[in-house]
């Protein structure tokens, strides 16, 4: 899969929309519910496989479904951290669908691409 952004921030939101929109129809969320979500990681590329990982976690254990998400991505003291506003609600096979059944996110592949217009993440889901 591929996500880009202006930022680093709306491509890591692209791409949870993206893992989203695999596993159900990402566009009959509605945003009831807000999570406040937070990932570390020391490099960009480990840090989107968490991000992404996580929202797996939430789909699976708490059966939450996420519509939008606002990052804020920092550095300090060497590690990434990325802090998220998520919004959606509980996952309804009725009304959001089922497409595909996301076993894990992968590291094989996974890229972080930035340049001074555009950030390009890529990532390949195990299905």
């Amino acid at each position: 899969m591929e996500a880009a952004g202006r930022t680093i921030e709306e491509a890591f939101a692209y791409a949870g929309v993206a893992l989203m929109d695999t596993m159900c129809n990402a566009r009959t969320i509605v945003g009831s519910v807000n999570e406040r979500l937070h990932v570390e990681a020391p490099d960009e590329v480990i840090l989107l496989h968490s991000w992404l990982e996580l929202l797996l976690l939430k789909f699976e254990l708490e059966h939450l479904v996420f519509a939008s998400f606002t990052l804020r991505i920092n550095r300090n003291e060497g590690k990434l951290r990325l802090d998220a506003e998520a919004s959606g609600e509980l996952y309804d096979k009725g009304k959001h669908g089922a497409k595909v059944e996301v076993k894990a996110v992968t590291l094989h592949r996974m890229e972080v691409l930035a340049s001074d217009r555009l950030t390009v993440l890529r990532f390949i889901l195990d299905l």
